[in-house]
């Protein structure tokens, strides 16, 4: 298994839902995100953080698409995070998972998805 970042439950705010009600107000969303990166020993070795993945960079990237537009469907921000992620970072795969605390009788709902 290659060295992987994990990024758990990022909380953002959304404009999110297929009612233009839902949509009015900001929901909280948390967003987790997993990606490999092949130079951890190298950056942990030299302490560099430009041998690896800035994390910190990419939770700005994810809070920066969640809020650029109100979207319908979590299937929408999934996929613009992803692509965004996969342009701005040297990943080559991401693991994105969105939940969604709109359903009373759940604990939440959440959308997984693998690019």
């Amino acid at each position: 298994m290659p060295d992987q970042i994990h990024i758990d439950r990022l909380a953002v705010s959304a404009f999110i839902g297929v009612p233009d009600s839902e949509r009015a107000q900001p929901q909280r969303l948390e967003i987790s995100l997993t990606f490999p990166v092949r130079s951890v020993s190298e950056a942990a070795e030299q302490d560099d953080l430009s041998l690896t993945v800035n994390y910190f960079a990419v939770c700005e990237t994810i809070k920066r698409v969640t809020a650029e537009r109100p979207r319908k469907l979590l299937e929408t921000l999934a996929e613009d995070i992803c692509r965004a992620v996969l342009e701005e970072f040297p990943v080559g795969n991401v693991e994105l998972e969105i939940r969604k605390f709109i359903i009373p009788e759940t604990r939440c709902i959440s959308l997984k998805i693998t690019r």
